[in-house]
C-alpha cells in the first residue's frame, strides 16, 4: 500500500519536511560565495587599517603627554630647589593680566548697565 497522506486536498509524500533545495547553478553559487569572501577580506583590511591609525594616533598622544609630564617633574624640582621656572612665571603673569583686563571689563559694563538704569 501507498503510504502518501492527503491532507487538505494535496497528497503529501513521507519525507523530510520543510523547503526543497531549488535547483542552484553551482558555478553561479560558487562565484557568490567567492564575491562574498572578497568583499569580507576587503572589509578586515578596512577595519585593521582603523585600528592602526587608532593606536598609531593613541601611541602619539602618550608620547605628548609623558614630554608634558616630565616637563612638570623638570618645573617641580626646580621649584623644590628655590628656583622658579621661567615657564612658570610667565604663565603666572599671564593669569594675573588676564584677571585683571576681565575685572576691568566687568566694571565697565557694570557702569554702562548702572548709566543704563538711571536713564529710562
Amino acid at each position: 500500500m501507498d503510504d502518501s497522506k492527503v491532507v487538505g486536498g494535496k497528497v503529501k509524500k513521507p519525507g523530510k519536511r520543510g523547503r526543497k533545495p531549488a535547483k542552484i547553478d553551482l558555478k553561479a553559487k560558487l562565484e557568490r560565495s567567492r564575491q562574498s569572501a572578497r568583499e569580507c577580506r576587503a572589509r578586515k583590511k578596512l577595519r585593521y587599517q582603523y585600528l592602526e591609525e587608532l593606536v598609531s594616533s593613541r601611541e602619539r598622544a602618550i608620547c605628548a603627554l609623558r614630554e608634558e609630564l616630565e616637563m612638570y617633574k623638570q618645573w617641580c624640582m626646580a621649584m623644590d630647589q628655590g628656583k622658579i621656572p621661567s615657564e612658570i612665571k610667565a604663565l603666572l603673569t599671564g593669569e594675573e593680566q588676564g584677571k585683571a583686563q576681565h575685572n576691568s571689563t566687568r566694571l565697565a559694563k557694570t557702569g554702562k548697565t548702572e548709566a543704563n538704569s538711571s536713564n529710562p
